[in-house]
């Protein structure tokens, strides 16, 4: 068959570029062949990368037992909860726009005939992804899996129990040596941290698009099984090329869907909504926080791991992992199962495979959580374009709201009010100026929610911010409030107690302050200054999105 390579490395012409290709040590016989790139962010900084070589090397494994050459090249990664609660926060949504970027560039650059994407953690799975839409060649991904959780005081832990500790040692109900000792043990081994936040979401998300193998987002990073799995991608990703299945093949709407109903049948991080929503611009499936809103009205959530239970991701893998949530939702017609996926067959033949809700980690539709997805869209005068909430994640008595607004420029200020004990029971946290412009680069907030949680404010205080959450992150929490306050969205306008009204059985976000006195703050309010003037940051303030549309690069 013709291949894209061949553009690069064939007839007399191409002698010098065979040439550089035999510098690398390659033969004439592993040139002739198809070149896979084999594209991994592993590093020494991310928890969830110290593995990607071995998985790496499994994979080239994998492309050459099924005839390929591979051709690996690696791209940036940032880890949220090293970069959390600090400046460098702004860098972790923004560099998704660069992963997506820097594949692309190397990709067609070198007329690579496939591609093999290896990703842990939060921006760098839907960065792939992202590319893998925009290049449509042959690709599947396969992740790092995620890491184990921890063993403290006899329960199970994980990170999100370190940061929620903070609160508790402030609040005098944990000592800084028992504060330690949980930090040695929260987080055991490498992998993208143990609960369903946001990197496993994307990583599970990524098998219900169709663009990882099973057990892609469950199969612990730590188990030899993750190394099977590499192994089996590398030849994969060959079979397609072979059969011609590219990305946009199988990223199509009815894939996005079937994500967006796993996505609330397991109550995933809101970040997914940021992401997902992203893939489909490239993918030339775009949706809208309405196809959110009807997605979660008919899908009942099914699934509640850390940090809306104690269950944690190998519990899940364990139970039967995704294909068995997609297996459960197909019974009752909310999968897509003529979608194609990176097996080369169809989501039926993944389906049927699998055994199952088990009963217990994963709920049947007739026993759900509840009769709605994980997920849930607020609109209202304070976010007419769209806010979205982690509902599986909030507790009963929190589901109506209504108090004063204690109003914050920064996620900063906010943390040092909350651990300064200057926020009680009923307040209304609002943090804002922290979405992707005005950030810029729309920081997550698991400090201040943690802090909420840890001095046991959860049931009895709300966050509202333009910014967004951790998938840790657990309470009444709305983000991504569209518009961002920097571009004069009605959050900017919100004063120092101010009534907010939350009720999110009904999807409403109110600040209860008339017309009349909004549209005189609205002719007093002016845009503020840049946080950032130079650098990578400034051009991304310049060029992003709105939270709505998935924060995009125009």
């Amino acid at each position: 068959m013709e291949l894209r390579s061949d553009r690069m490395k064939t007839g007399a012409a191409k002698a010098p570029h065979r040439s550089l290709l035999k510098a690398d040590g390659l033969l004439d016989e592993e040139i002739a062949r198809p070149l896979v790139a084999v594209v991994n962010s592993a590093n020494e900084i991310i928890p969830g990368h110290l593995n990607l070589r071995n998985v790496a090397d499994a994979v080239k494994v994998g492309i050459r037992l099924a005839g390929g050459t591979p051709l690996e090249f690696s791209t940036i990664g940032i880890c949220d909860g090293i970069a959390m609660n600090h400046a460098g926060m702004r860098y972790s949504l923004a560099s998704r726009e660069v992963i997506a970027d820097s594949v692309e560039l190397v990709v067609q650059a070198h007329a690579f005939d496939a591609m093999v994407l290896i990703p842990n953690c939060d921006k760098v799975v839907p960065g792939m992804l992202m590319a893998a839409a925009r290049l449509d060649i042959p690709a599947i991904v396969v992740s790092g899996g995620p890491m184990l959780a921890g063993r403290f005081q006899g329960r199970d832990v994980d990170l999100d129990t370190v940061f929620t500790a903070v609160g508790k040692v402030r609040a005098g109900e944990m000592s800084d040596e028992e504060l330690c000792e949980l930090e040695n043990a929260a987080c055991p081994t490498c992998g993208s941290c143990a609960g369903l936040f946001t990197a496993n979401s994307m990583n599970c998300l990524t098998e219900a698009i169709g663009m990882g193998l099973p057990g892609n987002g469950t199969i612990p990073a730590v188990y030899s099984e993750r190394i099977r799995l590499a192994k089996r991608a590398g030849m994969k990703v060959m079979e397609l090329l072979d059969k011609g299945i590219t990305a946009r093949r199988i990223m199509t709407p009815a894939a996005i869907r079937n994500a967006m109903s796993l996505d609330m049948a397991f109550g995933g991080s809101s970040n997914t909504v940021l992401h997902l929503t992203a893939i489909a611009h490239e993918a030339g499936a775009d949706i809208t926080l309405d196809d959110w809103s009807a997605v979660s009205a008919r899908t009942p959530n099914l699934v509640r791991i850390s940090p809306a239970s104690e269950f944690h991701m190998q519990d899940l893998h364990e139970a039967g992992g995704i294909p068995a949530i997609l297996s459960e939702l197909a019974e009752h017609d909310l999968v897509d199962l003529d979608a194609l996926t990176v097996t080369g067959g169809p989501m039926r033949d993944t389906v049927e495979a699998s055994r199952g809700a088990d009963g217990t980690v994963i709920r049947p539709i007739s026993d759900p959580y509840y009769p709605e997805g994980g997920l849930r869209v607020l609109r209202g005068n304070l976010a007419p374009r769209g806010a979205v909430v982690k509902q599986s994640a909030v507790a009963a008595e929190m589901r109506q709201h209504e108090g004063p607004a204690r109003v914050f420029e920064s996620e900063e200020a906010a943390v040092d009010a909350i651990l300064g004990g200057r926020i009680v029971a009923g307040d209304v946290v609002v943090i804002r100026y922290e979405g992707p412009k005005g950030g810029p680069g729309m920081r997550e907030m698991l400090t201040p929610t943690s802090a909420i949680s840890g001095l046991g404010l959860a049931n009895s205080v709300a966050l509202v911010t333009d910014g967004r959450f951790s998938g840790a992150t657990k309470g009444p929490c709305i983000g991504h409030v569209s518009p961002e306050a920097a571009e004069g969205g009605p959050i900017a306008l919100v004063e120092e107690g101010d009534t907010i009204r939350l009720d999110i059985d009904a999807g409403a976000i109110e600040l209860l302050v008339t017309e009349e006195r909004l549209a005189m703050r609205r002719r007093a309010w002016t845009a503020p200054a840049p946080k950032v003037t130079t650098g990578y940051l400034a051009r991304y303030a310049a060029q992003v999105g709105s939270a709505d549309g998935g924060a995009v690069i125009s």
